[in-house]
């Protein structure tokens, strides 16, 4: 009901907006160009009328060409800028950011304010992890990677690559 409303309204705006155009453009007309009254002149004053019509159309025409001009090299400056201010954009590097350490509280505090009263430990939380497990798991090989190259290099190699996943799949 109300969107119907709003568009009937928009609706009569839009026609009067017409009505006033057209009612300004009439004025406008009659006060740049009065109606010509070409039925008690003579062929001389007829001829008169015609070159000074003539005269000011040839003015208009200057003054359209002149605007014309100074929009197109006003359209090519704007464009010329807008290169330019691309080149700039991508010849500017930007800053390395420098890393701040703030702790969980200091960040709680800034967000939260005067709200913040609970101390959070974060690290508190996290398993710990004894280094002697991770060494045992791990076996390391201290084999030479030149032999494993020189075993693998030629067409025997490539043949035990092919072996090797031709293999398990059988």
């Amino acid at each position: 009901m109300l969107k119907s409303l709003m568009v009937a309204k928009a609706k009569e705006e839009l026609e009067q907006e017409i009505l006033d155009k057209e009612e300004e453009k009439q004025r406008y007309l009659a006060e740049r160009a009065p109606p010509l009254n070409t039925a008690s002149m003579s062929l001389a004053q007829l001829q008169d009328l015609c070159r000074e019509l003539h005269a000011k159309i040839d003015v208009v025409d200057e003054e359209r060409y002149d605007i014309e001009a100074k929009v197109m090299l006003n359209t090519r400056e704007i464009k010329d800028l807008n290169i330019k201010v691309l080149d700039l954009r991508g010849k500017f590097k930007r800053p390395n950011l420098r890393r701040v350490r703030v702790s969980a509280d200091a960040i709680l505090r800034s967000l939260l304010g005067s709200k913040h009263k609970v101390s959070m430990d974060l690290r508190a939380n996290l398993k710990s992890v004894k280094k002697e497990d991770t060494e045992k798991k791990r076996p390391v090989e201290d084999s030479d990677w030149r032999k494993n190259v020189e075993a693998m290099s030629g067409m025997e190699g490539r043949k035990k690559m092919f072996d090797a996943a031709k293999g398990p799949a059988q």
